[in-house]
């Protein structure tokens, strides 16, 4: 998954070596701790983060920007949701 723009994070979280369901758990934590329409970066490991945590977050609303191998780990960037009129 590539995206031509990229977009230089808001913040940044390092979650490798974290298991799930933590890193998930951080990971939105940390969205609600940001101002709406921040762009998030996550490191995660590959294996069972990489796989569960994209996957819970759209379920929970928030869209997956883009998902990038960075040998070794996973750079997932996460945008929390405008605020709701």
């Amino acid at each position: 998954m590539t995206n031509f723009t990229t977009s230089t994070p808001d913040a940044q979280i390092d979650l490798r070596g974290t298991p799930c369901p933590i890193n998930f758990v951080r990971t939105k934590l940390k969205l609600e701790q940001m101002a709406p329409g921040s762009l998030l970066e996550v490191w995660l490991d590959s294996g069972e983060p990489i796989e569960q945590v994209p996957d819970s977050l759209r379920m929970e609303g928030y869209p997956i920007e883009q998902i990038e191998d960075r040998s070794g780990f996973f750079a997932l960037q996460v945008r929390r949701p405008p605020a709701q009129a």
